[in-house]
């Protein structure tokens, strides 16, 4: 139940309010300004019906001390007379509306649900604003690989339960994602969704982000703010990187998952809320219990359904997908209409190890795309080490890799001076300085005729 303070002079009407909403609120009552102001500071209120005039500090001026220091606390402003000018003087000063005493019981339960309405729906926008970066364009791609398949399955078959998911896997993985999957599979499209990298967090803001504080727990906090907690209320709060929560916080989330409430700092009273929590993690839980940096009880209490997201090398046979994936997004981004990548470039990919999974493949793409002005990206476009890991994986003597590496230069050679020549192949062979045939035989030993007749096609 929110929490409602009646700050009137008048003990009949502070009475007579009370009756009118305790059956749907957690009312308190004050008769002056200065009281209400001590309450705010030790409560959680969240609506206000304030009187205009009340003894010692006035009614406006409670109301501008409490729009500049408690903003998402919704105040309705009462009075025993209608007067046109102080409406609008409490709506300049951020009063949600402004009612003469003399109302019926219907209309201020009908105004001070519309109060809390607005409330609920100015802490969405909040949560969007906070979010939105994160959300945008951001989908899990399903590849033909037997492990994304089971993944997938396993998703769609937990993604209803309530029940706390333990994301597992290396860094670049796609765990966020893979959240993402999971929350929406729940099939409540409005609830929110709140994503928290608790390892790019200051460790000494960690309790604030997640927790919220009140307006003076600490040196700079200069006005109350909501935590993650509540911002994921009624939906998802992802956590990553759980493993790096500090030890001392570690019993806080517990208490969190236990109780269903949380603290903020500097508060005085514990605050319900309701959440699903998803958390990942690329660190050996195991081991960080046995050397003491993370808690058992913890580890118990988030591991209900574990999830294990497997390396892009374990499940390789999704690379294509992803490539295309990724062309699409970044040829949005940067206007541009890359078709493809060459059947050869895409055999490179595969042997590559990719030890920053799936971010390093996205970044690569957004790399190449961003810089290429031609149609399709094709082998010379692809950075060094890529060609390195493919001579090794493919050869082992020190001879068969220095002559293919001579002969990856000569083929990115020869396609660039064909390039600059619009593929005319008597043109570059002139360019190059070489006979036409030994430019010919060259193409067909480097395998380049394929790649020219697929350029002159498109």
């Amino acid at each position: 139940m929110k929490t409602v303070l009646i700050v009137d002079h008048d003990e009949g009407m502070r009475e007579n309010l009370a009756v009118i909403l305790r059956r749907d609120y957690r009312v308190l009552r004050v008769a002056t300004g200065e009281a209400a102001l001590q309450v705010m500071e030790k409560e959680d209120v969240e609506l206000m019906l304030l009187d205009v005039r009340l003894p010692g500090i006035g009614g406006f001026e409670v109301l501008k001390i409490a729009r500049e220091n408690y903003p998402s606390v919704e105040v309705i402003i009462t009075s025993a007379v209608r007067d046109l000018d102080a409406a609008i003087e409490a709506m300049r000063y951020g009063a949600y509306h402004y009612i003469s005493k003399d109302f019926d019981h219907e209309a201020i339960r009908s105004l001070v649900a519309k109060a809390s309405e607005r409330q609920d729906l100015n802490r969405d926008v909040v949560r969007l604003r906070a979010e939105v970066s994160e959300r945008v364009d951001r989908e899990f791609v399903v590849g033909p690989s037997r492990r994304t398949r089971e993944i997938v399955e396993l998703v769609q078959k937990v993604a209803k339960l309530s029940a706390t998911v333990l994301i597992l896997g290396e860094s670049g993985t796609g765990k966020e994602l893979l959240a993402r999957l999971v929350h929406r599979g729940a099939g409540v499209p409005d609830a929110p969704f709140v994503a928290v990298n608790l390892a790019a967090i200051p460790r000494e803001l960690v309790e604030s982000t997640l927790f919220g504080h009140e307006k003076g727990s600490f040196t700079g906090a200069i006005r109350q703010q909501l935590g993650k907690f509540e911002l994921a209320a009624g939906g998802t709060l992802f956590l990553d990187e759980v493993g790096d929560l500090r030890y001392d916080l570690q019993a806080k989330l517990l208490r969190a998952l236990q109780e269903g409430e949380i603290e903020r700092i500097g508060g005085t009273h514990p605050i319900k809320t309701s959440f699903r929590l998803i958390a990942a993690t690329n660190v050996d839980l195991d081991k960080a219990i046995k050397s003491g940096t993370f808690r058992e009880d913890l580890y118990y209490r988030l591991n209900v359904i574990p999830l294990k997201m497997p390396a892009l090398r374990d499940r390789i046979e999704d690379l294509p997908d992803l490539v295309r994936f990724f062309l699409r997004r970044y040829n949005l981004k940067f206007r541009k209409n890359i078709l493809g990548i060459a059947d050869s470039s895409l055999e490179i990919l595969n042997a590559y190890w990719w030890p920053g999974n799936i971010r390093e493949l996205e970044n690569l793409i957004e790399r190449l795309v961003a810089v290429s002005d031609k149609d399709w990206i094709t082998d010379e476009d692809l950075p060094y080490e890529l060609h390195m890991a493919r001579l090794s994986a493919s050869e082992t003597k020190s001879d068969k890799l220095l002559e293919r590496a001579v002969s990856t230069f000569e083929r990115n050679f020869i396609v660039r001076a064909l390039e600059k020549e619009d593929w005319n192949v008597t043109a570059t062979a002139r360019t190059l300085g070489v006979p036409l045939s030994t430019l010919k035989f060259k193409m067909d030993k480097l395998e380049i005729r394929e790649l020219a007749r697929k350029v002159r096609g498109n």
